[in-house]
């Protein structure tokens, strides 16, 4: 097969990694405009990373099998679909203002970006020479970095509306004032979610017309097992992959999710100022570290910076944890340059040299997302139980240790 023909392939399924980060970086901008225009608790608002993460965890086998089965043009399109109806649902979730009906779009949306996820990283991974994977595996998602710092700044823009009554100022409200401003916070998606679905609908268009290579690992026949089972779990590195994935996933969507209110109880930065600098200096910061990091790994192997990243977030989430103001504002914000790498990294270790099992471990790393979805919960129930969300950091403290233990202890892969 011809380098151009890889070539166009790469540009093209790398688009898709935008997809996926905006949904979860729009997250942190959801959670707290839906908690004022819903009126609801911080464990409560936690549930939007609930039903996203869950669909990871429900969907991926089935994606893979779908995978498996039709390969990954036909996977693709299919995750497209359910994302542009899950956009379009939100408009009408919106109109009737119903907490349950957003979730169940956001968990169409995400079940869509689950099926380009679990075709997009391993086919990446496996498109060009395995010594270099985790490397061209980083260089992709530095693209979704791109949707990482714009997600936030175009949310903040364009779905928070900078209006922040106090519990007061809303009880003293007559009913027609509450319902027709709560009424009004809700609608400011509807547009936003509009654009998203008609771009989906045009990369439908655009996949059905263009041919991309299918790719198998050159060592396909080597594994044993290539029917869909759970006997890929005898490969310890990637049991290991799982787990530390499951970890690291929980972390960077805690530590994203309650930003903004973190923001704002140590630093008393408003919610509009709070979108910007997420978006504007940590995901910017997510970004760069994704393409200074695929240059590091010329030189450093990748478990040892992903250990040393692992260990210096523990230490900025001491900070964080530990101090106020703008030192622990900023301790956050550092975060997510030390995270660039660790998604892709721990991905590409988990699924190295399983052939045509690449695709079946691909699910199992991508279910393992659904740390996303319980480590928010549990900062949510200390913040409810602590009234300090800064206290509910200790979660993706916690996170990053396993992570380090993964990068230091279980990562090689073993003879099964």
């Amino acid at each position: 097969m011809s380098k151009n023909k890889y070539l166009l392939a790469f540009i093209l399924v790398t688009s898709l990694f935008f997809l996926w980060a905006l949904l979860h970086n729009i997250n942190p901008i959801l959670i707290p405009h839906l908690k004022k225009a819903c009126r609801l608790t911080d464990t409560e608002s936690s549930l939007i990373d609930l039903f996203v993460y869950l669909a990871y965890f429900l969907v991926a086998l089935p994606a893979g099998l779908f995978m498996h089965k039709y390969g990954y043009k036909k996977g693709i399109i299919f995750g497209l679909s359910l994302y542009a109806v899950g956009a379009l649902l939100v408009i009408p979730a919106a109109s009737e203002r119903s907490y349950m009906f957003f979730l169940c779009a956001f968990f169409i949306i995400a079940s869509g970006a689950t099926f380009l996820e679990t075709v997009a990283n391993p086919y990446i991974a496996v498109l060009g020479p395995k010594e270099n994977s985790e490397q061209r595996l980083n260089f992709a998602q530095s693209f979704n970095g791109v949707g990482s710092f714009l997600a936030p700044i175009l949310g903040g823009q364009f779905i928070l509306s900078g209006i922040e009554y106090s519990k007061d100022a809303l009880d003293k409200m007559s009913t027609t004032e509450l319902n027709t401003y709560l009424q009004t916070e809700a609608n400011t998606v509807k547009i936003p979610y509009l654009i998203i679905a008609v771009i989906v609908i045009l990369l439908i268009i655009l996949f059905a017309f263009i041919k991309i290579p299918e790719i198998k690992g050159d060592d396909d026949n080597i594994h044993g097992p290539t029917k869909f089972s759970a006997k890929v779990l005898r490969h310890s590195h990637t049991r290991w992959a799982i787990i530390a994935q499951f970890f690291y996933v929980g972390a960077q969507v805690g530590i994203g999710s309650f930003f903004i209110r973190y923001a704002k109880f140590v630093n008393g930065v408003s919610e509009k100022d709070a979108a910007l600098i997420w978006g504007s200096i940590a995901m910017v910061g997510f970004m760069a570290g994704r393409f200074l990091g695929t240059f590091l790994m010329r030189y450093i192997k990748a478990p040892k910076l992903l250990a040393i990243y692992a260990l210096i977030n523990m230490l900025l989430l001491v900070l964080a944890l530990f101090t106020s103001g703008e030192v622990s504002l900023y301790a956050v914000v550092a975060v997510p340059f030390f995270m660039s790498i660790m998604f892709p990294t721990i991905f590409a270790l988990g699924i190295k040299d399983l052939g045509e099992e690449t695709k079946i471990a691909a699910s199992f790393i991508v279910m393992s997302i659904i740390g996303g979805a319980l480590a928010p919960v549990a900062m949510g129930l200390i913040s409810d139980a602590t009234n300090s969300i800064q206290k509910a950091y200790i979660v993706p403290l916690l996170c990053f240790a396993v992570i380090l233990y993964y990068a230091t202890k279980t990562y090689k892969v073993k003879q099964a």
